[in-house]
């Protein structure tokens, strides 16, 4: 796959007013766009001396007009993971990109063995903050250069058959905060849960537990995942490598949890 890292080095050639060998001294890549309107992409080897701009010394064809094609839309360019999505749904040897401010990149042979699969790990009810966290922070680029794609597991806690449920926030009729157990309930709860129960009723062998926690249920990686309690979050590596992050966790938080998550991982 060829996929320049960033559209500084990407030239735009429609007109040569200065010269066919002349270009920008950045330029390592170059879209022509012919009169016809179709496209060619090549790479360029530019003379070391010069000002801004500087003679070919050597350009290679990656792919013609009847291999290339301009994406209809403008594009977030530094969003990498979904131009090589694109790039790869087009059917084309290469893609050409135009972002919102009109600078241009493409992909060329596009690889999608290349994204590493981040793994979120959240629960519902009352809402997977995490999860829709990052599918908005998604949006808007800010992870584009990791190369990566995230997988989502949400646990549906509405799926559990259990007696109990953990709070009266995610709408459940029996709740751990609210009503008065019996002995013997099944309590869909978490390590806060089974603490809860040990002060208020002594001894939690009378009670059965399904965990419902996103961090203790995490077992693909890289992941982040969400859990209600502070002293558990932080970087794991090890048997499972990953990141946790407080229920109460900011946008900010998260995108530093996912950088955190994919660096260490690929440390390893």
């Amino acid at each position: 796959m060829i996929f320049p890292r960033h559209c500084k080095e990407v030239g735009m050639a429609e007109s040569a007013p200065y010269g066919e060998d002349q270009i920008y001294f950045l330029s390592r890549y170059v879209i022509r766009k012919f009169p016809d309107g179709t496209f060619e992409t090549g790479t360029v080897e530019v003379d070391e001396k010069g000002g801004l701009l500087r003679s070919v010394r050597e350009y290679k064809k990656i792919s013609g007009p009847d291999e290339t094609w301009l994406y209809p839309e403008k594009v977030i360019l530094h969003d990498r993971a979904d131009l090589i999505r694109k790039a790869a749904g087009s059917g084309r040897k290469c893609t050409i990109f135009e972002g919102f401010d009109g600078h241009m990149t493409f992909v060329a042979d596009p690889d999608l063995s290349v994204l590493l699969k981040v793994h979120i790990y959240d629960s519902k009810p009352p809402f997977p903050v995490l999860s829709e966290t990052v599918r908005n922070l998604e949006k808007t680029g800010i992870f584009g250069g990791l190369e990566i794609e995230f997988v989502h597991h949400i646990i549906d806690i509405e799926d559990i058959k259990a007696d109990v449920y953990p709070c009266r926030a995610a709408g459940f009729d029996k709740t751990l905060d609210n009503d008065r157990l019996k002995g013997g309930e099944r309590i869909a709860g978490c390590l806060t849960a089974r603490q809860m129960v040990a002060e208020w009723y002594g001894d939690e062998k009378e009670f059965e537990f399904i965990n419902i926690c996103p961090l203790d249920l995490a077992d693909e990686e890289p992941f982040v995942a969400r859990c209600c309690r502070s002293e558990r979050s932080g970087l794991y590596v090890g048997e499972r490598t990953g990141v946790a992050v407080h229920w109460g966790v900011s946008p900010k938080e998260i995108s530093d949890a996912v950088y955190e998550a994919v660096s260490a991982w690929r440390k390893i």
